[in-house]
């Protein structure tokens, strides 16, 4: 098995749901970061993680890295929720963001803001002032969730 499915079997322990796994550098320090969604709804809308929760996690996990370190050299690891907005870069991240506002800045510049309604094999749906507009995921250039206040 690979370290992300076996971070993501203790994610799943834990009635989450693995978003995304990166190592970034600020600071001149290494984090190893692990963004986690809640699994329940209220309202249709996705439950807020708690610091609890990843406090648990983050002691679940922390033993599997003494074992499997995931980067060379000395890191931190992060554990927490992605953000009400939040980068989408995986096609796996618009299936988890159904439901949500988006914002797509297509290859040919194009804006795009509305509701991602569903996600079928690489085509993304989104309701744009009810209307539903199909993009490709290849066609989009960068894109995000949105929260309006």
């Amino acid at each position: 098995m690979s370290l992300e499915s076996d971070i993501n079997s203790f994610v799943k322990s834990v009635d989450m749901e693995l978003y995304d796994i990166s190592t970034v550098n600020e600071f001149d320090e290494t984090i190893y970061r692990i963004s986690v969604l809640s699994t329940e709804f209220e309202d249709s809308k996705r439950k807020p993680v708690s610091l609890d929760a990843c406090a648990e996690l983050s002691r679940l996990i922390s033993p599997l890295l003494d074992v499997t370190p995931p980067v060379s050299g000395d890191y931190r690891m992060e554990v927490g929720s992605p953000g009400i907005e939040r980068k989408l870069n995986k096609l796996k991240h618009y299936h988890l963001s159904i439901g949500e506002k988006v914002s797509l800045l297509l290859n040919d510049k194009t804006k795009i803001r509305g509701v991602l309604s569903k996600v079928e094999n690489s085509k993304i749906f989104v309701d744009v002032d009810g209307e539903e507009t199909s993009i490709d995921f290849n066609e989009i250039l960068k894109a995000k969730t949105y929260f309006e206040w």
